[in-house]
C-alpha cells in the first residue's frame, strides 16, 4: 500500500466512538493497533474527525420529545438522531490517544454545519456539500482508497459509497472497523457497498 496513488482514510477514531464515549461503538478501541500498523505502511494517510457545534440539528437533545436513535425528516432526507457527541473542542471529539495521528497528512473535519449532519468523508448528508477531500486526493493523484475506522455501517460505509461514486477503487478492511448495527444497518451497508463495487476485505 506504499504506492503513491493509494491513500488510507481513517474514519472518526475519536473518544466519543470508543468505549466510555457518548456514542460508543462496541470494540471501537480494538482496531487502533492494526490501524497504526497500516498507517506506517502507507504513503498517504487522511484522518476524518466528527466536529459538531453544540446544539447540532442531528442531536436528539435539539428536538423536543425525541430520544437518541429516533428518526426525523430533515430538508435533505431521513436523519437518525444521536446522543450529543464529538462536540467541537471537547475531549469526546479528540482522537483516541492510542491513534498515531503523526502519520496523518490531512485531517478532514465534518459535521460542523449546524443544519446538516455529515457521515461521509466526502460530502455532508445533503450529498452535495463537499468536504474538500475529493479535491485533495485528485491533487495528490490518488486513485485507490483503503478505509478503516468507525462505524462500519455509517461513516465508513457512506465514505466508501461516495468514494466509489467518485471513481476511486475502494477497499474497506472490515477487521479494522466496528459497527453500530442499528436495526440491521450493518448488513444493509454491506449489501450497498458490494453493489457499488466496494471491496470488503
Amino acid at each position: 500500500m506504499s504506492a503513491a496513488n493509494h491513500a488510507l482514510i481513517v474514519i472518526d477514531v475519536q473518544n466519543d466512538f470508543c468505549p466510555e464515549g457518548a456514542l460508543a461503538v462496541a470494540g471501537g478501541s480494538e482496531i487502533i493497533a492494526g490501524i497504526n500498523t497500516l498507517m506506517s505502511e502507507t504513503a498517504c494517510t487522511v484522518l476524518t474527525q466528527d466536529w459538531h457545534p453544540s446544539g447540532h440539528s442531528s442531536f436528539a437533545s435539539s428536538h423536543a420529545g425525541k430520544a437518541p436513535f429516533d428518526m426525523v425528516e430533515m430538508p435533505y432526507g431521513p436523519q437518525v438522531l444521536w446522543p450529543d457527541h464529538c462536540v467541537q473542542g471537547s475531549e469526546g471529539a479528540a482522537f483516541h490517544a492510542g491513534l498515531n495521528t503523526d502519520r496523518a497528512q490531512m485531517i478532514v473535519r465534518k459535521g460542523f454545519r449546524p443544519e446538516v449532519d455529515s457521515y461521509s468523508a466526502f460530502f455532508e448528508n445533503d450529498k452535495t456539500t463537499a468536504t474538500g477531500l475529493h479535491g485533495y486526493l485528485q491533487e495528490r493523484g490518488i486513485k485507490a482508497l483503503t478505509m478503516v475506522g468507525l462505524a462500519t455501517d455509517f461513516c465508513v460505509a457512506y465514505s466508501a459509497l461516495d468514494g466509489a461514486r467518485l471513481g476511486y477503487d475502494v477497499t474497506v478492511v472490515e477487521s479494522l472497523c466496528r459497527a453500530i448495527d442499528l436495526d440491521g444497518s450493518l448488513q444493509a451497508a454491506r449489501v450497498q457497498m458490494r453493489e457499488a463495487g466496494v471491496t470488503l476485505a
